[in-house]
């Protein structure tokens, strides 16, 4: 019995492996949500960027250009895989008669107007995000979230730089940060496309599938719930006294809270 109390206390090989699991798994968790966390961050970015030049011009230009990102392309980028072509007809009126609407619903004269022009150059954009969100979503899959870093930051870069040549530089205004938005996403998109069809994902990527085109309507139907919330939100900020002012300083917390909500997104994913 001495022998026993004397002897050196052991620790518990259960404990130790549990400890080492636990540690394994947490690097393998990382290595796939520190590269989405990047890549989240600076999708954001595109529209945070281009929301900050459209300031630079004046509380119009802001305001507008929040109704537009937060409005029109939060509605619609929730469909965020194939699904949206096949509503994308039935979305069209609502960009070509952006203005009427935003009139009717309370929107300010001038607001409207200039939203409604800046929505009509946002119809390419939309065609990209067929592309870039089930991209994301297959090179996840593969672990390429490295790529997909990569691919994001660099398109950031380009995008700064573009936005700021054309505002500052040459002046060309409120209707070329739009276009340099919309320009920016295709260019993603391209990059990505051609780095998976050209070999990136050789064991995995066998051309496309009509399987693509499964469970549409189940997506479809959660995100128009999602986009709606967005709608409701900004159109009643809209119709404050000082609606400028009112949208601007909703559109800046908004931005603030979806850059910090880009974090537990990409461990959503990782976790998924």
């Amino acid at each position: 019995m001495a022998d026993i109390e004397m002897a050196p206390l052991l620790r518990d090989q259960n404990a130790v492996e549990e400890g080492g699991d636990i540690w394994i798994e947490t690097k393998k968790l990382w290595s796939i949500v520190g590269p989405a966390i990047f890549t989240r961050v600076k999708i954001y970015l595109f529209f945070l960027i281009t929301q900050s030049f459209a300031g630079h011009l004046g509380e119009l230009e802001l305001a507008a250009i929040s109704i537009v990102i937060n409005i029109i392309i939060g509605f619609t980028y929730g469909l965020l895989s194939l699904v949206f072509r096949s509503f994308s007809i039935l979305l069209l009126p609502m960009f070509f008669f952006a203005a009427p609407i935003l009139q009717f619903l309370g929107q300010p004269e001038d607001i409207a107007q200039l939203s409604g022009t800046a929505t009509v150059l946002t119809i390419p954009l939309h065609f990209a995000f067929v592309f870039v969100c089930p991209i994301n979503r297959f090179l996840q899959c593969q672990l390429k979230n490295e790529v997909l870093a990569i691919t994001a930051g660099a398109t950031l870069v380009v995008h700064i730089f573009v936005s700021w040549l054309f505002v500052y530089g040459l002046k060309l205004g409120f209707i070329w940060t739009m276009i340099t938005f919309t320009l920016s996403w295709w260019l993603n998109a391209i990059i990505l496309f051609v780095y998976i069809v050209w070999g990136g994902c050789p064991l995995t990527w066998t051309g496309f599938s009509m399987e693509a085109f499964m469970g549409l309507w189940e997506y479809a139907k959660l995100s128009a719930s999602s986009g709606i919330m967005l709608w409701i939100l900004i159109l009643m900020t809209g119709n404050l006294e000082d609606a400028k002012t009112a949208v601007d300083s909703l559109s800046i917390c908004m931005s603030i809270n979806g850059l910090e909500m880009m974090i537990p997104l990409a461990f959503f994913a990782g976790a998924g």
